[in-house]
């Protein structure tokens, strides 16, 4: 049975898995980094730029192989402090 199913009078956003916890400081809105936690699992699911370079892929697979479903992304060095920001108060509102 779906999530939906199992709770009645709840709108779309009500019963949403993923919760947003913080975007890229200097966005302007569109395509941006950004990473959500899985509120089921407590999995983090990062929104960023795909590696694509074969040296870095390569320096990746180096220590850990990627499978076919697995991708790398890129997050710019300034979500560092938004990352762990939202983290440590993981209960609080997005960081914006």
């Amino acid at each position: 049975m779906g999530r939906a199913n199992r709770r009645k009078n709840l709108t779309p956003e009500d019963d949403m898995r993923l919760r947003f916890l913080a975007i890229d400081p200097d966005t302007g809105g569109d395509h941006c980094p950004a990473f959500f936690i899985d509120d089921d699992t407590g999995d983090l699911v990062f929104q960023g730029e795909a590696v694509t370079d074969r040296g870095d892929l390569d320096q990746i697979e180096a220590h850990s192989r990627m499978a076919e479903t697995e991708t790398a992304v890129r997050l710019p060095a300034r979500m560092a402090h938004r990352i762990l920001e939202a983290l440590h108060g993981i209960d609080d509102p997005p960081v914006r």
